[in-house]
């Protein structure tokens, strides 16, 4: 592991094209190998026909959702919720430990989260961690980081599925904003919003919270908007970290363009990412190196393909493509999860994609918010880095969106004392390691202008820090690729948030 320090290569490296040159050597090796029989596609026609064909009946809940809202019953009822699984401490030598799926229902109709929790049975709970999947995954995703993280004594891990996404329900989604700012706050706040309902449903005041891609973006988003309730931020390989140019200028889609206009030919799934080179992991990322040119009243253009930036502006999913393949839809899947899980055991290698496959063929919903956060090559509308130096320094109370407050005014409020922001990148890894670096910058140095004059003791009650971390031998999917060493930094991490936690009790309650 490490943490980056005086490592001027790493420090120096962009957000990088997905191409040849930037795999992992275990991919270029795995490239070398014969390829299975269908090409890029290996998985057969009649097998994926197989896998596309609706059951006989739906109460196993896989059959292909269609256009209409799901009338899937969610209840309170215990009777209705997914019976535990409890291991004890002869088996279990971290035992007894429950794993639990949930629904939460959250207000308005066909809204709820999916919830995956593991506790230690006979620990009191006084951490939670609470993880976020990134745009094109789910929660299952993070299979093997839930054994591990959930030893740590006194912690309960929530693993959640995005509003729209994964396994949670999928509303229509829409923004009546007009302005170009509001828009992306609807798009946020979609995301954020339902996160912090959850956490009142559940009862958390304070908790550490992991996000990966798309999952980090909103995880600082939620941090900005609600202040006061993470005492960590672990952002792995975050998107939308550094400015682009073209990307803070460039249209976004229009309201009426946003969701369903094409909604009932959505009959089928969601898209692999299947045309990347690199590390397999977002083909909307790969960019030329050509130069680029602008008129001084429009934004510089990246050389982008026109068809990729034509469906990005309409607002088309990539995911579409699978629902639009029908029988062919798990063969697309097959073209990208064959390439991304081909370092794993054939079995798990075959549940991911199974898994992928039931995720990316339901109806399209949380998917579209994307083009109003990113634009295409997945640099943010917003960036971040103009925003994260006011994670921990929020006014505490009520805002309309993740946005930093500003310095005077409100000194009747209190003020957030800091929070603890970890960037974690994957040695392989095409997202910005640079932006990590300008971030951690950025809270350092507001944390400087912060304490400007304080006291000794609000210097020592200050929990601000940053700091980046690169994990060995992994790309974009880091808790993945590099679990073990993923893990070992989690579990310090969270050791950390448990001293801190215990010291300022026992300080409270002289």
């Amino acid at each position: 592991m490490a943490e980056a320090g005086g490592d001027d290569d790493i420090r120096s490296r962009r957000q990088q094209p997905m191409l040849a040159r930037h795999r992992t050597k275990e991919q270029v090796e795995q490239q070398k190998k014969p390829v299975q029989q269908g090409g890029y596609f290996p998985m057969g026609y009649k097998e994926g026909f197989s896998q596309w064909k609706p059951p006989t009946h739906t109460k196993t809940g896989a059959a292909p959702l269609s256009s209409s809202e799901s009338e899937m019953p969610v209840t309170d009822d215990a009777t209705h919720q997914a019976n535990p699984v409890k291991t004890n401490s002869q088996s279990d030598p971290y035992g007894p430990r429950r794993w639990q799926s949930n629904l939460v229902k959250l207000e308005g109709k066909n809204r709820y989260l999916n919830e995956f929790s593991v506790e230690r049975i006979d620990d009191s709970v006084e951490n939670n961690l609470v993880m976020l999947h990134g745009y094109g995954a789910g929660l299952g995703f993070f299979y093997r980081n839930f054994e591990a993280l959930s030893r740590a004594p006194g912690w309960k891990l929530y693993a959640l599925d995005l509003l729209g996404m994964g396994r949670s329900s999928r509303p229509p989604f829409r923004v009546n904003a007009k302005d170009r700012q509001g828009k992306i706050t609807e798009a946020e706040n979609w995301f954020i919003d339902a996160l912090e309902e959850w956490r009142i449903k559940k009862g958390i005041d304070r908790f550490t919270l992991l996000g990966h891609s798309l999952g980090s973006y909103m995880a600082v988003a939620y941090a900005l908007k609600y202040p006061g309730h993470l005492n960590k931020l672990v952002l792995a390989s975050p998107v939308g970290v550094p400015e682009d140019p073209y990307a803070v200028a460039a249209d976004l889609p229009e309201p009426e363009d946003s969701t369903l206009a094409n909604e009932f030919t959505q009959d089928q799934n969601e898209t692999a990412r299947s045309h990347a080179d690199g590390d397999q992991n977002n083909f909307l990322n790969s960019r030329s190196k050509a130069p680029t040119t602008a008129s001084p009243k429009q934004p510089p253009r990246k050389p982008l393909p026109k068809w990729l930036t034509y469906l990005w502006d309409a607002n088309i999913s990539p995911f579409s493509l699978v629902r639009w393949g029908g029988p062919l839809g798990p063969r697309f899947v097959s073209g990208w999860t064959s390439r991304r899980f081909s370092h794993l055991p054939a079995q798990e290698a075959q549940a991911l994609h199974d898994y992928s496959y039931s995720i990316f063929r339901q109806r399209g919903s949380g998917e579209y918010a994307l083009a109003y956060i990113l634009a295409p090559g997945a640099f943010a509308r917003s960036p971040l880095i103009r925003r994260i130096a006011g994670i921990g320094r929020q006014w505490v109370g009520v805002r309309t969106g993740g946005m930093v407050d500003g310095e005077g005014g409100q000194e009747e409020r209190r003020r957030e004392k800091g929070v603890p922001v970890v960037l974690m990148y994957g040695e392989n890894d095409w997202m910005d390691v640079a932006g990590g670096f300008a971030a951690e910058q950025k809270i350092k140095e507001e944390r400087e202008h912060i304490l400007k004059g304080a006291s000794r003791e609000d210097k020592s009650r200050d929990e601000g820090s940053a700091k980046v971390v690169v994990i060995k031998k992994a790309g974009h999917h880091l808790y993945l690729d590099g679990y073990d060493e993923f893990n070992e930094v989690m579990l310090g991490e969270m050791k950390e948030v448990a001293d801190r936690e215990r010291a300022k009790s026992r300080v409270s309650v002289r």
